[in-house]
């Protein structure tokens, strides 16, 4: 590119910005100062911009060279800078790296603020790095770091993390006024939230009347944590209450706090109030997200509402949300339980062409689900032809077949195609599954049915008969 005479920071600044592609960007940043070596330097905002940059495109390495050429050329780097790396560092949940970036700020000639260190004890109890961010803490008070209420908010969620340590986290709660720190609204709800993960909801409910009685407003999340909590002791009417109460106040639910609501309902067989509630969601323009969805085919299907949960299902699918292993084991279990295999082959059909494979916490059910349909089908005769295939899948993708679903369809071809039902038994045999006597008689009638064995074995009754007649008379 053609650049002017002279070349200020602002300029490079607006040329780095209005660059989309990054590598474009970066030869902008680097032909700035190879233009005019000894006219130009840059300072930290074209430096702080270039690194958020690659920040943003997780490009870590090229990103932490600039740091040290922002050192070189500047004599240091800022703290805003630092804390943008401590930030990208644990968006992509890398607590060690945030540590070690921290401890290099010395090396950067970067001086520290208070806020650098509350930041890097967030971003490790945010981690559940818990014995990391206690260690922290202590360091942060040997080197004179005040508490101040967001250092103690951040103790405080650590402390929550366990049940063990919530009394410990009332202790500070309990403390801060007398060290002139007044707990805000952030600070009660991290303690509702930590009550109500627990299961002490009652206690939740209390302290927010305690922060409504100090002036202090819960947020849609400490509402939507007490509403989860209500839902999930199956104390569905304090929960409604709730709901009503932050909608009175000013505050607007979430999809989390629908959902809530919304899993509450079906698993108290109010399945129609549930997707009443889905449809007020739509008309506020919120996006249900997959737990929401699942909760309601769960609930549809513990009512027997297949075509309501089929209907929702596919809705789930229309939004591009991929409906998990358990959901497509739910709807082909609602067809199997009325007798529909063929409707319930069609969606395992539909799961496996999806992609959805057995993993070591789905194969019990994949088990189940796929011998479930097989067998189905054989019992009621109509695609016998369709029961092998699948059972052919299910063995070539090392899904462990039942010894019912062995007997199932040696039965059925027994009647139809011995060839198939002298396979299955083989392959039964070898998987180490003993067939019970029933299995072996209905497989030795199928070989008598046959017109060839029939007729050889009336022919050799009838030698045997003529032979003792013989030996009678001589």
């Amino acid at each position: 590119m053609k650049w002017p005479k002279q070349i200020t920071p602002s300029l490079v600044e607006n040329l780095i910005r209005s660059e989309k592609d990054l590598n474009k960007a970066i030869s902008i940043f680097d032909a700035a100062t190879a233009e005019y070596p000894n006219g130009f330097r840059h300072d930290h905002v074209t430096f702080g911009l270039i690194i958020r940059r690659l920040l943003s495109a997780n490009k870590f390495l090229p990103a932490e060279d600039m740091l040290t050429r922002m050192k070189q050329e500047n004599g240091h780097v800022t703290e805003d800078i630092l804390l943008s790396v401590y930030r990208a560092y644990a968006r992509v949940h890398k607590p060690l790296e945030v540590m070690r970036i921290f401890r290099k700020a010395k090396e950067y000639n970067s001086e520290l603020t208070p806020k650098s260190y509350v930041t890097v004890f967030s971003i490790l109890v945010n981690e559940s790095q818990l014995k990391p961010a206690f260690d922290f803490y202590r360091y942060m008070r040997e080197k004179g770091i005040p508490a101040s209420v967001p250092s103690l908010n951040i103790l405080i969620k650590a402390l929550c993390k366990t049940n063990a340590t919530m009394d410990s986290a009332f202790k500070i709660f309990n403390e801060m006024p007398n060290r002139g720190h007044t707990p805000d609204s952030y600070t009660y709800g991290t303690l509702i939230n930590g009550l109500c993960r627990f299961g002490r909801t009652l206690e939740a409910k209390e302290l927010l009347i305690e922060m409504e009685g100090n002036n202090c407003l819960p947020s849609v999340v400490t509402y939507s944590c007490l509403i989860h909590g209500f839902c999930k002791l199956n104390k569905l009417v304090e929960a409604m209450e709730l709901f009503k109460e932050m909608k009175s106040k000013g505050v607007e639910p979430n999809v989390y706090t629908y959902s809530s609501i919304i899993d509450g309902l079906c698993k108290n067989g109010l399945s129609s109030q549930a997707v009443d509630l889905l449809e007020r969601m739509d008309r506020k323009g919120l996006v249900p997200n997959s737990i929401t969805y699942s909760s309601l085919i769960y609930g549809l299907s513990m009512e027997g509402k297949i075509d309501d949960a089929v209907r929702i299902f596919d809705r789930m699918k229309l939004q591009d949300l991929k409906p998990d292993a358990g959901l497509y084991s739910k709807i082909i279990n609602m067809f199997c339980d009325v007798g529909k295999f063929e409707e319930a082959a069609n969606f395992l059909d539909e799961m496996v062409l999806s992609g959805i494979t057995p993993n070591r916490v789905t194969w019990g059910l994949h088990v189940r689900v796929h011998n479930r349909v097989v067998q189905g089908l054989c019992a009621e005769g109509r695609d016998c032809n369709r029961a092998f295939q699948m059972y052919l899948s299910l063995r070539s993708r090392g899904i462990s077949v039942e010894a019912k679903t062995f007997e199932s369809l040696i039965r059925w071809f027994c009647k139809k195609d011995l060839h198939k039902a002298g396979r299955v038994m083989e392959e039964m045999v070898g998987d180490g599954c003993v067939p019970d006597v029933e299995t072996w008689n209905v497989m030795l009638d199928g070989f008598w049915d046959r017109k060839k064995v029939r007729e050889a074995a009336g022919g050799l009754q009838d030698k045997l008969i003529d032979e003792f007649r013989n030996s009678m008379c001589s």
